[in-house]
């Protein structure tokens, strides 16, 4: 019978990605409960941006989704499993949930404020990849950054309406 040799993370010990898993569980947990807001202004969103606004909660929250799996995924590689239960998510998430009805344009000033979460929440990331020397996790971090940036300029145009 063979035995399977232990898992071995590409140059990384436990202690050096311990503080980018705890980053990156934070940052699938805001990206979770950001996700669930998104589909839900996308069905509830009502009035005369009603089409607009639809059709760009769909792009977020698609974009969102891919954008969870790849945080899930890096966790996965330092040889961890990433937080996974909705209880897990809301208690260690900064975004929250949206139990009130509102108008779309108090949709849109949300998911701005859940933009500044993110954010952060990415900075959080990318500070612990560069202390660490996680070239792979500042890539992504800078990527959703880069985006999240643009989007936040664009639906910040949107509010001035």
């Amino acid at each position: 019978m063979k035995t399977q040799k232990a898992y071995k993370k590409l140059g990384f010990t436990y202690l050096e990605t311990a503080e980018i898993v705890v980053a990156l569980n934070k940052l699938l947990a805001n990206y979770i409960v950001h996700y669930h807001k998104l589909r839900t202004f996308h069905w509830n969103v009502e009035g005369a941006d009603f089409f607009e606004l639809h059709e760009q909660f769909e792009i977020e929250y698609n974009k969102v989704k891919e954008q969870t799996d790849i945080i899930a995924e890096r966790i996965r590689v330092f040889g961890l499993k990433p937080k996974n239960t909705l209880q897990q998510h809301l208690k260690m998430a900064d975004i929250t949930e949206q139990e009130k009805e509102v108008t779309p344009m108090e949709m849109v000033r949300e998911i701005l404020h859940d933009f500044g979460i993110l954010h952060d929440s990415l900075l959080d990331v990318l500070n612990a990849a560069l202390e660490s020397g996680d070239t792979v996790s500042e890539e992504i971090t800078t990527q959703f950054m880069r985006r999240l940036e643009k989007r936040h300029w664009m639906f910040t145009a949107f509010s001035k309406s």
